[in-house]
């Protein structure tokens, strides 16, 4: 039962990875993230914000503004509709001046644990890279990955012998924003 439950979990992980890909240019936005906002010939309307820990901005006008979640895309819609009540035809410019939510955690048996930030897309092997390494200690084949996603969590199993040795290379997800890695 464990390991049909291990396969289906690996499908379902290799699914995720594959859609995850095709919308990469898809960038969510999140707390903490630096954005840069330009409304053309209206300097009022030009302001650099942090996005607040609770996912919203605060933009003249339209007050506060639930951003966390969202593409530039989406935001630039949002931002056009609301201010179409006082800018006839708002002309937006919107960048991400700094990437600041995309934080993964590794911890446990780990050379050098803690919570890491990120400015492109990783995997399991190249986290833990970045943590150091495993220790001496570390039980190679008893890793897990802890995913939040729409209020509930997800363990993904990670056998970090079999993958460095090539192979079951699906375990070796992309990691996602809030991903926890244990390493036992």
């Amino acid at each position: 039962m464990k390991q049909k439950i291990a396969i289906v979990m690996a499908v379902l992980s290799l699914f995720a990875v594959i859609i995850s890909d095709v919308y990469a240019g898809d960038y969510r936005i999140g707390p903490g993230d630096v954005l840069d906002i330009a409304v053309w010939k209206n300097p009022d309307l030009t302001k650099q914000l942090v996005v607040l820990p609770d996912g919203t901005i605060h933009f003249p006008l339209i007050k506060e503004l639930k951003v966390g979640g969202v593409t530039v895309n989406e935001l630039e819609s949002m931002l056009v509709s609301s201010l179409k009540k006082y800018v006839p035809e708002p002309d937006l410019s919107i960048s991400i001046v700094q990437v600041n939510s995309m934080m993964i955690y590794v911890i446990g048996k780990v050379n050098h644990p803690g919570r890491f930030s990120i400015n492109t897309n990783i995997d399991v092997m190249q986290a833990l890279s970045v943590a150091g390494g495993l220790n001496p200690f570390a039980k190679e084949k008893e890793i897990v990955i802890f995913r939040k996603e729409s209020g509930a969590t997800t363990i993904l199993n990670f056998n970090y012998e079999e993958v460095s040795q090539g192979k079951n290379l699906e375990q070796n997800i992309t990691l996602k924003r809030g991903d926890v890695i244990v390493v036992r």
